[in-house]
């Protein structure tokens, strides 16, 4: 139903995935939902990439402008980038797989279901990148045509 939390935020971990770098957040989540954990994600859009700002946003456009007329198609808002990050760390094509991707959820921002509820900072942040620019999926959206509501 509609209002009703996807999963209740006693037996799911809650992730504000503020400032927290792509790769390193999937792996962790893939890892976790494959040991049968639920996982709430919240504020996707503020995920971030590393790599140079410009050659970053390429590459996403490049890979959503090959998948026009018959797929492989990529997402383009942010919680379809994180899913799809995570997806590629799965075993998506077996039943095992299938489960684990259906444990995890991203949202943009935070829903009203979970606005009281305390959230868990992932391990590796933007501080652990190191030199280098990056960039956050909320930007590379809307730079490949996302229809930005966040």
């Amino acid at each position: 139903m509609k209002g009703e939390p996807d999963f209740d935020a006693d037996e799911a971990m809650l992730i504000d995935s503020e400032g927290a770098v792509l790769g390193r957040l999937a792996s962790t989540l893939a890892s976790e939902s494959l040991d049968g954990e639920k996982i709430v994600i919240v504020n996707t859009e503020n995920i971030v990439v590393s790599g140079e700002k410009s050659e970053v946003v390429d590459d996403y456009r490049g890979k959503v402008e090959r998948s026009v007329d018959r797929g492989p198609f990529h997402p383009r808002r942010p919680e379809g980038v994180a899913n799809r990050a995570v997806r590629g760390m799965l075993p998506y094509k077996k039943q095992r797989g299938k489960d684990a991707l259906s444990r995890v959820r991203f949202y943009v921002g935070v829903p009203a279901e979970y606005d009281d509820e305390d959230f868990e900072k992932p391990d590796k942040v933007l501080d652990d990148i190191g030199r280098g620019g990056y960039v956050t999926l909320g930007e590379i959206s809307e730079k490949i045509g996302a229809n930005v509501t966040w």
